[in-house]
């Protein structure tokens, strides 16, 4: 049985000193649960004297993003060669990505076989604009993002990695969970179930249901709950509130009581 997985998504906030009290505070709070994964994924700078700081036995770390080639002449970039060994997720096409810095299918595809040529495991993010669902693109978007990301991998390695459904139409503006739309449970296990037929024409049954997918829109500690439990979501990509200890260790106790919850009701069975 997979973990459910809980990422925080610190995107460019906090510097290395901030870093360093919020993952202070969130191991206080959090506690260490069999079924419960929780990744952080701070900035670049703040990943080494994080990676030092963390109880690894609570937490794994993510980068935010990386460049496809191993080395080279790119002045200012990050490979995944260079993240080797010190994180363990890597986010690889998140709408920031694709939206605000222009990176193509194509280029959503060579990072993702970069992480995984680097045994970082990629959390792919895709999903739809508003105008593209209101135009009845959503099945055709994910299918597009999905098999082009997907088509440098075997079986075996699209198995591993990560799928995060992240609709554009319900993001808030980072730490504003009172102005945004919130997609129900019904939409996230459609889009879901887009994406593992997806995976399940590509590579198999297994592999399909073997993959993790979460839900990356705004979430808060109040509506976690209610995100968890959409058919066929094994975790949360978590923005804004990942930057409050207080929400984000919400978030994971919700993760808990509900794994929790499935425990009790399977030993009862």
């Amino acid at each position: 049985m997979n973990k459910t997985l809980i990422v925080g998504n610190w995107k460019m906030h906090l510097n290395v000193h901030e870093a360093s009290i919020l993952v202070h505070r969130l191991s206080e709070r959090i506690r260490i649960h069999r079924d419960i994964e929780v990744v952080l994924a701070p900035g670049f700078v703040s990943l080494q004297p994080i990676y030092m700081q963390l109880d690894h036995r609570k937490f794994h770390l993510a980068a935010q993003n990386a460049y496809f080639q191993d080395e080279g002449p790119f002045t200012g970039e990050v490979s995944f060669n260079m993240l080797r060994g010190l994180v363990d997720y890597v986010i690889v096409g998140h709408s920031d990505r694709r939206y605000k810095f222009g990176e193509s299918l194509e280029m959503v595809r060579d990072k993702v076989a970069g992480a995984v040529r680097n045994n970082i495991t990629p959390i792919l993010c895709v999903g739809e604009t508003k105008q593209e669902r209101t135009d009845g693109e959503t099945m055709q978007v994910l299918h597009d993002q999905v098999t082009t990301a997907l088509s440098e991998l075997t079986q075996d390695e699209v198995e591993d990695i990560v799928i995060a459904y992240e609709p554009i139409w319900a993001l808030s503006n980072g730490t504003d969970f009172a102005h945004h739309e919130i997609p129900t449970p019904d939409i996230i296990s459609k889009a879901v179930n887009v994406i593992r037929n997806n995976i399940r024409h590509l590579y198999g049954k297994e592999v399909a249901e073997n993959v993790r997918i979460l839900y990356g829109g705004s979430t808060s500690s109040s509506t976690a709950h209610g995100l968890l439990s959409a058919n066929g979501v094994n975790g949360l990509l978590v923005g804004g509130a990942s930057l409050n200890y207080i929400e984000f260790s919400g978030i994971t106790e919700a993760a808990y009581r509900l794994a929790h919850q499935a425990e009790d009701n399977g030993s009862n069975e």
